[in-house]
């Protein structure tokens, strides 16, 4: 047996304290220059010396930034994947570290890796039970579409923090996921309550509104934000255009078709060539929408109709309700063909009418309806307000 003699062994001792000091001495120092590179954009450099700066002593005080620091620059290379093994790596060092677990969780949750983001969360909320973890761990939970896992893990921060907006806030965006929107509303009123300067919950809130139909109150909280947060306005702008259900604003001057002329007009006064018997003539209606549209709903020509006007108002019948003579013009109920200029969001509408054998035959361009039920391009359904089109009344 081997007996190392005292003063040998306390020798041991201290040079093995020496070296552990060198070695933390030089983790920082790396640490510090690599900060130094980040600072300057030198990401590769200071990629280089966060690793230095690990390995040299990993249970430092300094090997937790260390790791931080090296997922974030991971982050600014556009190298996810590289920040998540750094994350991995300081937590086989240091497996209690919650707040290693949440950044983890959040790289998961950006890069759409749900489930994994989810793994990290709960890791965190075991680690360290606090309403910020729950909260990751609850927003976690919802991307999934788990709402009633996440609305336990709001309704605990509620119960848990009672003065903080973060658990009424999280449980409206999950009545908002079930499409439960005056309940969501009233969570995010309830969470502005505890913080007025929570703008995230007018964001949400504007949502809400959105996803209800009530544009009107989600552009109140557009305006809103516009004088607090201009990036969350901006954000919530483009989302109220994209929930806005289209509209036919206007037919063109240029539409071939005289939709302008009044009741009892003679076919042949569309052309020259419409006072032929029997002529039949190509005629096109270009009409405005407010916004991008389906390209594929709208030259469905079955998407269309043109119908005489039936009335909903003084004027507003075909021949202003004084009937329809055996004379009268037919047209088709549905178009030949539809054009759509996706870029300026017109339908060339083309149909045919037909002159009669006695070349008398009558129309009311004025009260002729043409209609649309498709889809924009993000998936609204028309206004029903404004998805038809009559030259007396213009859009209705």
């Amino acid at each position: 047996m081997d007996i190392l003699e005292p003063s040998l062994a306390e020798n041991l001792f201290t040079f093995a304290q020496n070296r552990s000091a060198q070695l933390t001495t030089l983790a920082n120092q790396s640490l510090n220059k690599g900060i130094d590179k980040y600072i300057n954009k030198d990401y590769k450099g200071a990629a280089l010396e966060f690793k230095r700066a690990f390995g040299l002593d990993p249970y430092s005080e300094y090997s937790v930034d260390a790791i931080k620091y090296l997922a974030m620059t991971h982050l600014k290379l556009n190298e996810p994947d590289k920040a998540i093994e750094a994350y991995r790596q300081g937590l086989q060092i240091h497996p209690d570290r919650d707040d290693l677990q949440i950044a983890l969780g959040n790289i998961h949750f950006g890069e759409g890796r749900t489930g994994e983001a989810i793994t990290a969360y709960e890791a965190a909320v075991r680690i360290y039970d606090d309403v910020n973890n729950r909260f990751a761990l609850g927003q976690g939970y919802l991307k999934a579409g788990r709402n009633d896992d996440a609305a336990r893990q709001f309704q605990k921060i509620i119960q848990a923090s009672p003065g903080s907006p973060n658990g009424y806030f999280g449980l409206a965006q999950t009545h908002a996921a079930r499409k439960e929107y005056s309940e969501a509303i009233s969570l995010f009123e309830r969470a502005l309550q505890k913080d007025k300067k929570f703008y995230d919950a007018y964001a949400e809130m504007g949502y809400a509104y959105a996803d209800a139909g009530d544009m009107v109150q989600a552009e109140k909280m557009k305006a809103l934000l516009e004088e607090k947060d201009e990036g969350l306005a901006e954000t919530l702008g483009e989302y109220i255009k994209k929930k806005t259900p289209p509209k036919i604003l206007f037919a063109w001057g240029t539409s071939s078709f005289s939709y302008f002329l009044p009741p009892k007009t003679q076919v042949a006064a569309l052309n020259d060539y419409m006072a032929n018997a029997n002529a039949s003539q190509s005629f096109s209606m270009e009409l405005q929408f407010n916004k991008a549209m389906d390209r594929e709903a709208v030259e469905n020509p079955l998407n269309w109709s043109i119908r005489r006007s039936i009335g909903n108002g003084p004027g507003m019948e075909y021949n202003h309700g004084l009937g329809v003579p055996d004379t009268e013009a037919q047209i088709s109920p549905y178009p030949t063909d539809v054009y759509y200029d996706e870029k300026n969001y017109t339908a060339l509408v083309r149909f045919t009418i037909s002159q009669n054998a006695s070349a008398n035959a009558t129309i009311d361009p004025s009260h002729m309806v043409f209609s649309f039920k498709g889809l924009d391009a993000d998936g609204n359904t028309m206004n029903p307000k404004y998805d038809q089109y009559m030259g007396f009344s213009g859009s209705f």
